[in-house]
């Protein structure tokens, strides 16, 4: 496998609020940025550039208004008696760096054993852009994502791997291209049991 990988245990510690500036203000920074990297923000090119931003933001950053417990609030218990692993694979995801502020995007694989009933498919794939569209490291993110599906869930044992490639690796510093980052967290079942594991990386492609 081309990748790092790493096994996650610690969750994220929850940050404080913050007060957002004005749409102004957030169209100002981005003038002094346009200016920064040396470029005239009052060229014809450039002139609505500063709204385009911060409109793209609201979208690009739109996981700080959602809630990921609302996006996991309903369950189906009707499920016919099926108490098996059910695995979503493949989630396309779009982030950006904490530390650069540029992209990192790859592919979600969330899996867990029912206790009490099943989401919507569709519910893990937006509980993936909850995430995912917030400043991030990948890292956090896969944490974010396990642990927001035993708070909600509460299934006998959960798997999340994620797997992506890094625009601040890609781009600027080491420019290494084709490498991808694998991170994955196993609770409950997953966690305690290798059998699962190795039944989860083979659904994935990974065995």
């Amino acid at each position: 496998m081309d990748a790092r990988v790493k096994s996650l245990t610690t969750p994220p510690v929850a940050s404080a609020p913050v007060t957002r500036p004005s749409r102004e203000e957030a169209e100002a920074a981005v003038r002094t940025l346009i200016a920064w990297a040396g470029d005239d923000p009052a060229r014809e090119g450039l002139l609505e550039t500063p709204a385009r931003v911060a409109k793209a933001y609201g979208e690009l950053f739109a996981g700080y208004g959602q809630d990921a417990g609302e996006v996991l609030s309903k369950t189906f218990k009707e499920v016919g008696g099926y108490d098996d692993l059910v695995l979503v694979k493949g989630i396309p995801f779009y982030a950006h760096c904490e530390h650069h502020m540029v992209p990192f995007f790859g592919q979600a694989h969330i899996a867990y054993l029912p206790h009490d009933g099943v989401v919507g498919l569709s519910k893990l794939a937006r509980l993936v852009e909850v995430f995912a569209r917030r400043l991030q490291t990948q890292e956090t993110m896969t944490a974010q994502i396990i642990d927001a599906i035993n708070e909600n869930l509460g299934p006998r044992g959960a798997a999340v791997m994620l797997e992506a490639e890094h625009m601040c690796m890609t781009m600027r510093g080491v420019r290494a291209h084709d490498v991808k980052t694998v991170t994955h967290r196993f609770t409950g079942v997953f966690a305690e049991d290798r059998v699962e594991q190795d039944r989860f990386f083979a659904m994935v492609g990974h065995r």
